[in-house]
């Protein structure tokens, strides 16, 4: 853990040496680990105080934080995380709210709220994270810093803490478009579908309409300039019935994952659950088989769907986020609003298993405010080298 963590980014672990490799492409780099993937010498807490006292020290590293530590990345600490993964708002009830570097007044969003803080404060040149249902995208958003939700599977999630399995993603965020796409070189591997040099940009108008208005506006400029490079984009429509389905149908389907995943352990031990955590995981229980059934019948129409409309050389052009980050200061009910309305966005990738990239191009009112790019299935790279195209 870095000697002045001011941001409340890192887990207080006492420090571990943790080998890499002397040279290689990230030598220059230095990384934090959301704590939900193991580290030799260190235990996994999962934002978790029972978790943690079960963990026990770790004798491995994750696959993926190996293959970092393989190309020369120098390990930073283990970064903090929402409990059990379990929410977007970046605090934790037990181990605290990560400060967001990017606008200290507002969230980091979660749950990989401490590698979105410890980038953004500048403690580390990137961080890996977790994507279930936005907790990278939203981070990304939140505090000034690039950010993928991969193609479901392509980043091996061996060795970290589950939370709904068929949507767990591992992501990471950097500050720089250069930073993030040497990481990509490590982690992603050659794409199963490139895209083609030219691009059919799309711009989904039922996923703009859902923008704040400011916000809205405040894009323009990313926007236009998006569009000088890559092309005009053409209107499209993204929804499979309507957006209600889309949110309850992915909750249903995270939420039963997630009770399987931790609810055993809940209800053995009966933890106290920080506030909105302990709601979802109630609510988590009462999911129908029914519910589950119909959503997944839901899911794979709209997986097809979004393929079709995609095809093998479409990118779909819109926010990240409804608008900025929400203050800090904001209550409990206006959180979980605001995530309630994200999670419309941010579901279309999470039920699709398609890779969205977050882009920091404009900001509004001090804060910054995420542009993304969505692309077929296994196109990760090539969205990573569009982001490159449209840095500053």
């Amino acid at each position: 853990m870095p000697l002045h963590d001011t941001a409340h980014a890192f887990v207080p672990y006492p420090d571990v040496p943790v080998a890499s490799a002397p040279t290689g492409p990230l030598a220059d780099l230095r990384f934090g680990v959301k704590d939900l993937f193991d580290v030799a010498g260190y235990p996994t807490g999962g934002g978790s105080p029972i978790v943690l006292a079960m963990s026990g020290i770790k004798a491995r590293n994750a696959p993926t934080v190996q293959k970092l530590l393989d190309a020369g990345a120098r390990f930073a600490g283990k970064t903090v995380t929402d409990e059990f993964a379990f929410s977007m708002n970046g605090n934790n009830a037990h181990f605290g709210a990560p400060v967001n570097g990017a606008a200290p007044d507002r969230i980091t969003g979660g749950s990989s709220s401490g590698s979105a803080s410890a980038v953004s404060s500048n403690l580390c040149d990137f961080a890996l994270g977790t994507d279930t249902g936005g907790s990278v995208r939203a981070p990304a958003n939140h505090c000034g810093l690039y950010g993928l939700r991969p193609t479901q599977g392509r980043v091996s999630l061996e060795g970290a803490l589950d939370l709904a399995p068929s949507f767990d993603t591992c992501g990471w965020f950097a500050r720089d478009a250069a930073t993030f796409v040497r990481v990509g070189d490590v982690l992603l591997g050659h794409d199963a579908a490139p895209l083609p040099d030219k691009v059919r940009l799309l711009w989904p108008e039922d996923v703009w309409a859902m923008m704040e208005p400011p916000a809205r506006d405040a894009l323009d400029g990313a926007v236009q300039r998006v569009q000088s490079v890559l092309g005009q984009a053409a209107p499209v429509q993204t929804v499979l019935e309507s957006w209600d389905a889309m949110y309850w149908n992915f909750r249903y389907l995270q939420s039963r994952e997630a009770w399987l995943t931790d609810g055993p352990l809940i209800e053995r031990y009966a933890p106290p659950l920080g506030p909105g955590v302990a709601e979802r995981f109630a609510w988590s229980r009462q999911v129908t088989d029914a519910q589950v059934s119909t959503a997944r019948v839901f899911r794979s129409a709209f997986r097809a769907q979004l393929g079709a409309l995609l095809g093998a050389d479409g990118v779909l052009l819109m926010p990240t986020m409804p608008d900025v980050a929400p203050l800090r200061s904001a209550a409990e009910s206006s959180l979980e609003d605001y995530r309630n309305r994200a999670i419309r966005m941010l579901c279309i990738a999470g039920h699709a298993g398609f890779p969205q990239l977050s882009m920091p191009l404009v900001s509004r009112d001090g804060a910054p405010l995420g542009l993304s790019l969505l692309g077929p299935a296994g196109s990760d790279r090539s969205l990573l080298a569009l982001a490159a195209r449209l840095a500053p």
